[in-house]
């Protein structure tokens, strides 16, 4: 690829960008500002290649690893969490195959009942290291190796245990867990001072088109970000590109799936397998089976367009205010995104927030895909085909708001709405995000068709100007657009808000 020539003058020649769905950066480049140094530094491992086995796909997590062990230098333990099958396990054992002399990795969820018993008492660390080198038959290396505690919500006695480990400065140690938060989890343990905390997600666009091969397209959108225009040609290529990653979604095995096969059926395949997963965990967190009916009904809740989940009309006469505990228990698994209604919007939304109105999306569109048709055959599933060639009807719009959901948590934020009556009081208006941006906020309106109507949006600014950053955002699936201080934003934007 030539860049030589892109960006001239901070314009973007799209012309011949797209043409038979082939990108042509010919002439893109000249004083460019795009930095591949973050790109190329987090291409660090190959992929393995052979159908039988499962990819190890780059993830941007990686570089928190190495920070993390660079800067604690051995004084504090990782604690790496995120729902199900994201892929800590991974790419925390490929850190550890890279970053150290030898390893460790103790998987909670099938080591040997004397391995579980070694943490039940931790006064002779020296005796606890002999064992699970004999057990795992690996030499230890003070300070050049890594003891991992893999899926350590099992064995919560252990997770105690890192004051003393870490105390010792022997070794270094990362945690991984799902459900670590949850209070059955936490009960009766005092959780360490000395663990560092970072989420860990699906596969974001990025990270998904690194997967398929392709480096250039998210760094050309962060140019397109920074020196905002038109696509032209190239939107309809790049808006179906972003389609590919809401169907086949970030869990891995989903996009391994789509990699060894280009099968719809058989991403479909490892996602159903994941949702099975995810059905069991809420089995853990509620036996009564609630919490799964609350996940299972996401897609119905967002259909009905209602301002609010709710929960009534999937378990029979229950009130939002008996089921907070719940719910937030479902929110700490992070299998999903709870956006919460924002009473008063303003730059401290949290002090405002009403933790019994709230809508809720599942925390990978992939999955929600198939989550909507989960009760039905593969070949039932309309959404593939309509999302794919762009046939998507409204009444099925919420696959967006449910991306950019997922979209705007991997970045950090903390999701908010809001929502007040019109003048009729029939109805209501509805800003779908709302987001803290230095001492504004950003409000954020997603919309699955090409129209740029935006009357809750005009009402809103109008009743918090004074609060209200210079931009406005509509997210959209047309090409970029501005209107005065109204940015329209094809989808695939949204990425970085």
């Amino acid at each position: 690829m030539n860049f030589e020539n892109f960006g001239k003058n901070g314009q973007i020649n799209f012309e011949n960008f797209g043409k038979n769905g082939q990108i042509n950066f010919e002439n893109f480049g000249k004083n460019s500002k795009i930095n591949f140094e973050e790109t190329e530094k987090s291409i660090i491992f190959a992929q393995k290649l052979d159908m039988d086995t499962d990819r190890i796909f780059k993830r941007k997590i990686y570089d928190r690893l190495l920070k993390w062990k660079e800067t604690s230098n051995g004084k504090s333990a990782l604690l790496v969490q995120g729902a199900r099958r994201i892929g800590k396990s991974t790419i925390v054992e490929e850190f550890a195959k890279r970053e150290y002399d030898s390893y460790i990795l103790i998987d909670f969820t099938k080591c040997s009942g004397e391995v579980l018993n070694l943490f039940n008492d931790v006064s002779d660390l020296n005796y606890i290291f002999l064992r699970l080198q004999l057990i795992y038959h690996v030499q230890l290396k003070e300070r050049k190796s890594l003891i991992i505690f893999d899926e350590v919500q099992f064995q919560p006695k252990a997770r105690q245990a890192i004051k003393s480990f870490v105390g010792d400065h022997r070794y270094d140690y990362i945690e991984t867990g799902s459900l670590i938060s949850i209070r059955k989890n936490t009960d009766h343990i005092l959780i360490p001072s000395e663990e560092e905390r970072i989420n860990m997600y699906p596969m974001d666009y990025e990270e998904f088109r690194w997967a398929l091969g392709d480096t250039a397209t998210i760094p050309l959108l962060r140019s397109v970000w920074e020196h905002p225009q038109p696509l032209k040609e190239a939107h309809r290529k790049l808006m179906r590109d972003f389609r590919l990653y809401m169907l086949v979604g970030g869990m891995p095995q989903a996009v391994n799936a789509y990699i060894d096969t280009n099968n719809f059926e058989a991403v479909d395949r490892a996602k159903r397998l994941v949702l099975n997963i995810y059905d069991e965990d809420f089995n853990k967190i509620d036996p009564s089976g609630k919490a799964a009916r609350i996940f299972a009904a996401i897609p119905a809740q967002l259909n009905s367009n209602a301002s609010r989940y709710q929960i009534s009309s999937v378990i029979a006469e229950a009130k939002a205010e008996d089921f907070m505990e719940l719910i937030s228990e479902m929110e700490k698994s992070m299998t999903v995104n709870i956006s919460h209604h924002c009473d008063d919007p303003n730059v401290g939304m949290s002090a405002f927030e009403d933790l019994g109105q709230y809508k809720m999306f599942v925390s990978d569109t992939g999955l929600f895909v198939t989550l909507a048709f989960k009760d039905k055959d593969f070949t039932e599933n309309i959404l593939y085909n309509k999302l794919l060639n762009d046939k998507l009807s409204s009444n099925l719009g919420y696959l967006y708001e449910n991306i950019v959901a997922q979209m705007l948590v991997c970045s950090g934020n903390k999701l908010f709405y809001h929502t007040w009556p019109t003048e009729s009081g029939k109805h209501n208006y509805e800003i779908d995000f709302l987001l803290s941006r230095e001492a504004k906020i950003v409000p954020v309106e997603v919309k699955s068709s090409t129209y740029r109507t935006h009357v809750s949006m005009d009402e809103f600014c109008k009743k918090f100007s004074s609060r209200i950053a210079n931009s406005r955002y509509l997210v959209y699936t047309k090409d970029y657009f501005k209107e005065g201080a109204m940015k329209y934003l094809p989808a695939y934007l949204a990425y970085f808000l």
